[in-house]
């Protein structure tokens, strides 16, 4: 399997129309959800999100997330950046800063349905490991599910990639948060970088 990885710009923003038009949440929520806060969601509609992900794709200085391509055709995205850039992040109390270390984060994961169980998410993991060394992150940082043995991966959960596939990659859980006693705990992972 071979599978080249790219920064998101404006001209490959109809390559990821194509992968979010394969439906589910990624069809209307275009990664946004992250990116703004107190929105309704429940009235947020599909071109209302789009632009707030292309107008992140204008960003001079870093993009927002990678597209993974297979035979010219995109069959996967990872949303990563600066913490900064995910305002939902910054008001959070679930996944408030364990610190004062700057990270950058890792929010979103989409792999096309074709494509799944094929290591598509893992490779736009290890892309996004990269991204962010080489745009001067000394930390990453993730909020993925916890997945029993033997068990699958929620589809609603799915987008947050899962924690063994993290820890494959060098992460380590530095704390794991609940709303309350009944919720399974969250686990946020970091990196060094």
């Amino acid at each position: 399997m071979s599978v080249t990885v790219r920064p998101l710009t404006a001209d490959r923003l109809p390559d990821l129309a194509a992968l979010f038009a394969q439906g589910g949440d990624p069809k209307w929520c275009w990664c946004a959800y992250f990116r703004v806060r107190g929105r309704d969601w429940t009235n947020a509609t599909a071109s209302e999100n789009r632009a707030v992900l292309e107008a992140a794709a204008d960003n001079p200085d870093h993009k927002p997330g990678l597209v993974a391509y297979r035979d010219g055709e995109a069959v996967g995205w990872v949303s990563v950046g600066p913490r900064e850039d995910y305002e939902r992040l910054t008001y959070s109390q679930l996944l408030a800063p364990v610190d004062e270390t700057p990270v950058w984060s890792i929010v979103c994961f989409v792999v096309a349905r074709r494509s799944r169980g094929q290591g598509i998410a893992a490779a736009l993991l290890e892309a996004a490991i990269d991204h962010a060394r080489s745009h001067g992150a000394s930390m990453l940082e993730a909020y993925p599910v916890e997945v029993p043995e033997d068990a699958r991966v929620p589809s609603a959960n799915a987008y947050r990639g899962t924690l063994t596939m993290f820890e494959r990659a060098g992460f380590t859980v530095v704390e794991r948060r609940q709303w309350n006693a009944a919720s399974p705990p969250r686990p946020i992972v970091r990196k060094r970088l």
